[in-house]
């Protein structure tokens, strides 16, 4: 029991060969570029945000080396104070100092840190205060707060608590000097004696603060993105927006700053979108952090993706029309073949299709030529076949004048004995002897027109001896064709038909006449059997062209018919008859050497 082929429906649904592989080559390349381009993208922004995490690093560690070389530069002014002669024995508690050595000392000392002043506008100010209670500052002439315990300040305290290492403290609001009331940072070491021991006294620099932020805020960070700074306690030193913080308007993460290994990065999200934090430590306690935006490090991410957008659209508009050529040229043999197919279809079967490369293509080429090759043989063989069996009809129907014809004229033969007409008696039997001898050539279907022409003779000489006064005949033959050749016995069926058909039917008339005339016309031979006869009417006409043989000898269409095996389709017979005129045969076939 044989299953049912089931109906495979194609992956593409279209007709053309060429548009499947167009579509499947544009299908693939589209899925290609698109997951290239993502892919693109993707590590585009990755490798964007990367590098820029590293900027933002590196910038952070730029800022750093600046703020520590700004303090070291601090540290080498108190550095410089240590080691001052005036300073140290003017804060020791040994040394004893009058009145007016103790003005010179201050003017001295005073004198050195005006000097530095001079010089390094981002210092507010620089102080020195011992434990003896003595007091020098860069101003000659300077009065401490009385509303302002030392002992009490910030800075004062942590720099005893460091035991000689510098400090920096939280920007504050210095207001050790009467009525001064600056925003500064301040830097404070406290003094040792020469044995490094004992401790004399504290020294104070303040910053300006403004040398910082003009350090953070000439920071380019993106649009959006800002550095700030806090020391170890949480305390904000620098923030471009420190005011919103104070007033609760802002808010930051202080907290994770602060526990952030240094040279570490995380992330958070906001309202005003994903924030990344790099955080950096200094030799002294401060945090610098850098704030960049996810959307501010890949500011190029629209012009990113329009650009992978616009090459990914020109790769595969290149892609395509790739991929229409290569379709083309894959399913051009195929058309091709195609073609020659449907030439074969129309009966064209000398086509035969050309053959590239021997794949499958090629393959199925040479297999449709064979095939075109075998078929073509076939009909040619079956047509060969069907000419000989033709032939032999035709061969057939002409021995079938022999007989009848031979029975008329021994008739005839017969009739002139018994009136004692012995020259006629011979006169026929010589001329049916020599009308037989060309007739039993059956080997030859071609023969000189020169013999035809004798053949036709001898067969009128027999008619006319028959007929006596009722029939003669004329031949009006050109000399020029007589060597060329004709189909044997072509004439005699036409001369037949003229004596029975037109001849006879006049009843009586004794004046009957057969014209036969050749003549070359070009490439063509001409051949024309006329009689006086009765005619015919167009009916009668039209039933002998159509007639077949018959009692009275062969018709009109097999020997039509003849001519065009032998010859080809353009020659052939044509007839005009009239009533009570006669009728006229013309016979062209072609002038063959």
């Amino acid at each position: 029991m044989s299953k049912e082929r089931k109906l495979r429906v194609p992956l593409f649904p279209l007709k053309s060969i060429q548009s499947n592989i167009s579509l499947a080559f544009s299908l693939l390349i589209l899925a290609a570029i698109v997951l290239t381009s993502l892919v693109s993208y993707q590590v585009s922004v990755n490798a964007v945000q990367s590098n820029s995490k590293g900027y933002i690093e590196e910038i952070i560690k730029q800022v750093n080396m600046n703020i520590q070389s700004y303090v070291d530069n601090m540290e080498n002014i108190s550095l410089l104070a240590m080691t001052n002669k005036d300073v140290k024995y003017y804060i020791s508690d040994n040394s004893f100092i009058s009145s007016e050595d103790r003005r010179t000392y201050e003017k001295r000392i005073s004198d050195l840190f005006q000097s530095i002043l001079y010089t390094r506008t981002d210092i507010a100010s620089i102080m020195v205060f011992g434990y003896n209670g003595r007091f020098v500052s860069d101003r000659r002439i300077t009065s401490l707060n009385p509303n302002a315990r030392l002992q009490e300040q910030v800075w004062y305290k942590t720099a005893k608590a460091a035991g000689g290492k510098s400090v920096i403290s939280a920007p504050h609001v210095q207001n050790i000097i009467r009525n001064e009331y600056r925003w500064v940072v301040s830097l404070s070491r406290e003094l040792k004696s020469t044995d490094g021991i004992t401790a004399e006294g504290v020294f104070l620099v303040d910053l300006n603060l403004s040398v910082i932020n003009d350090i953070c805020s000439n920071i380019n960070l993106g649009k959006k993105g800002y550095l700030f700074i806090v020391d170890g306690a949480g305390n904000i030193v620098y923030h471009p927006q420190q005011q919103l913080i104070d007033s609760k308007l802002r808010t930051e993460l202080i907290s994770e700053v602060i526990q952030a290994s240094s040279g570490s990065s995380f992330v958070a999200n906001d309202a005003d979108g994903k924030r990344i934090y790099s955080v950096q430590d200094t030799n002294f306690g401060w945090k610098i952090a850098g704030v960049a935006y996810s959307d501010d490090l890949i500011a190029s991410t629209s012009d990113l993706r329009n650009s992978i957008v616009l090459y990914s659209l020109c790769g595969l508009m290149i892609s395509l029309l790739i991929s229409v050529w290569l379709s083309h040229r894959l399913t051009k043999p195929i058309k091709e073949l195609q073609s020659d197919m449907k030439q074969v279809e129309k009966g064209n079967f000398d086509i035969q299709t050309e053959i590239g490369q021997m794949n499958e293509i090629g393959q199925l080429g040479r297999s449709f030529n064979m095939m075109v090759s075998r078929t073509k043989f076939l009909m040619e063989e079956m047509i060969h076949n069907q000419e000989s069996k033709r032939k032999s009809e035709l061969l057939l129907l002409q021995s079938q004048i022999n007989p009848h014809f031979l029975y008329n004229t021994l008739d005839s033969i017969v009739w002139m004995a018994e009136q004692k007409q012995h020259e006629e008696v011979v006169l026929m039997t010589s001329a049916l002897a020599k009308l037989f001898r060309a007739s039993i050539t059956k080997d030859q279907e071609l023969v000189p027109i020169r013999v035809e022409i004798e053949h036709i003779n001898n067969y009128l000489l027999i008619q006319k001896m028959r007929y006596n006064d009722e029939l003669d005949y004329a031949l009006d033959i050109d000399e020029a064709i007589l060597p060329y050749k004709t189909l044997k016995i072509l004439l005699q069926p036409f001369v037949e038909n003229a004596i029975y058909h037109g001849i006879r039917n006049r009843y009586g008339i004794e004046d009957g006449l057969i014209t036969i005339r050749g003549r070359l016309n070009n490439d063509q031979i001409v051949f024309e059997v006329e009689d006086n006869g009765f005619g015919m009417t167009p009916e009668q006409l039209n039933r002998l062209r159509q007639s077949h043989e018959g009692d009275k000898g062969i018709g009109i269409r097999n020997v039509n018919e003849r001519i065009k095996l032998y010859f080809g389709h353009e020659y052939g017979i044509q007839i005009r008859s009239e009533i009570e005129v006669g009728t006229c045969v013309t016979i062209t076939i072609p002038k063959l050497e």
